[in-house]
């Protein structure tokens, strides 16, 4: 899930970096190089670039690293509350395991209507549909859960009721067709 959430991030990020070459000035040069992505993004880096720096670094953060730096990136969202920085601590915490839907959407949610760069609002839209599914499934699984549990109280009680009735119709056979003189069981003559 972890590697998915990045490749699809990266590829969003790939997207919107190509929508604005094709929508720049026809007359500015164009490079034949493939763009190289850095660690840190380069000093008047477009956003885009920034992000997908910033993804670059999160993909090499193991776990526990991981939730130290969307802690970080929180705090740093609280304290300047740039689009830029909420989108990061957005990116942070839906990578992280420790990501909750709730503070994801809180981040990005105001982003995606606002008028900011595309490519933050982009990056904002496409982390609210990630939290909103993510949402979506473990409401899923939680109900899938509760439907289980009452399908296996049903069939207990249900098995629980066949054996009842087979004791009954057991004891029935055995009181009407036993050889003459001898006792149903559990009974005294």
């Amino acid at each position: 899930m972890k590697h998915l959430a990045i490749i699809a991030l990266v590829a969003l990020l790939a997207g919107c970096q190509a929508l604005e070459k094709l929508g720049g000035d026809p007359a500015a040069p164009t490079s034949a190089k493939t763009p190289v992505i850095e660690r840190s993004a380069p000093a008047g880096a477009s956003s885009a670039e920034e992000l997908v720096a910033y993804l670059s670094r999160l993909k090499s953060l193991n776990e526990s690293a991981l939730a130290t730096e969307a802690s970080r990136q929180r705090q740093a969202a609280q304290r300047d509350s740039s689009e830029l920085s909420r989108v990061k601590a957005a990116m942070a915490l839906t990578i992280s395991a420790q990501g909750e839907e709730a503070d994801i959407l809180a981040l990005v949610e105001p982003l995606t209507r606002a008028r900011v760069d595309p490519d933050v609002r982009a990056m904002a839209s496409f982390l609210h549909g990630i939290a909103l599914e993510r949402r979506r499934l473990k409401e899923s699984a939680a109900a899938a859960g509760v439907r289980l549990r009452d399908a296996q109280k049903a069939r207990d009680t249900e098995k629980q009721r066949a054996e009842a009735l087979a004791v009954i119709v057991i004891h029935q056979f055995e009181d009407h067709h036993l050889p003459p003189g001898r006792v149903p069981r559990g009974r005294v003559r």
